[in-house]
């Protein structure tokens, strides 16, 4: 299946996302406290530094010297340390559970499992297991019975996560809908 991802602005990076399950779970992890399309565009950096992004090496890499490699400028994140280490204890799983692909643990019977499956990685809490779930039926076509449900109001249609950004356009009204999702909950303090 042919698709085609627009969050980076960077056409080689929406490539890889488009195509490598393993580099969109990784995207997913690096999109916290740093813009999306950098966040997103961590996979791809990581690919060029490596030669290609291959979660058995990035598994079994020295912990120090992925935390280097992520460090280079441009840093993989704006942590690039704790990062780095989230990363590889992602990749890890990937390796000992998954059989090192993102895409068979996308492989779940239905929404509430994939929903479990991604919540049990190191780094995925709820809101964002939701978004992930959102992400892969809106624009990978992985739609288990029961994925709204668990994607909850990310499987709604408008601008309210990654999940819905594809293209310029969308992504400035998801910018708009968390800066006023911000602004509101900082009124309520």
């Amino acid at each position: 299946m042919t698709r085609t991802m627009h969050l980076t602005g960077d056409a080689a990076a929406d490539e890889l996302l488009a195509s490598d399950a393993n580099a969109l779970l990784l995207g997913m992890l690096l999109d916290q406290q740093f813009p999306m399309e950098r966040a997103f565009q961590g996979p791809a950096i990581i690919a060029e530094r490596l030669g290609r992004l291959d979660v058995a090496e990035i598994a079994g890499m020295d912990p120090e010297a992925f935390t280097e490699l992520c460090s280079r400028t441009p840093a993989v994140h704006r942590f690039p340390a704790s990062m780095a280490q989230r990363i590889q204890s992602v990749c890890r799983v990937l390796v000992d559970e998954w059989g090192g692909s993102a895409a068979s643990l996308f492989d779940a019977p239905t929404g509430a499992e994939l929903k479990k499956r991604i919540s049990s990685l190191p780094g995925f809490g709820d809101q964002k297991s939701k978004i992930m779930v959102a992400l892969l039926a809106k624009q990978w076509g992985i739609a288990p019975t029961g994925w709204r449900q668990a994607a909850g109001d990310y499987s709604l249609d408008g601008f309210r996560s990654v999940a819905d950004v594809v293209d310029d356009a969308s992504l400035q009204k998801v910018r708009e809908t968390k800066k006023a999702a911000k602004a509101a909950a900082k009124a309520s303090e």
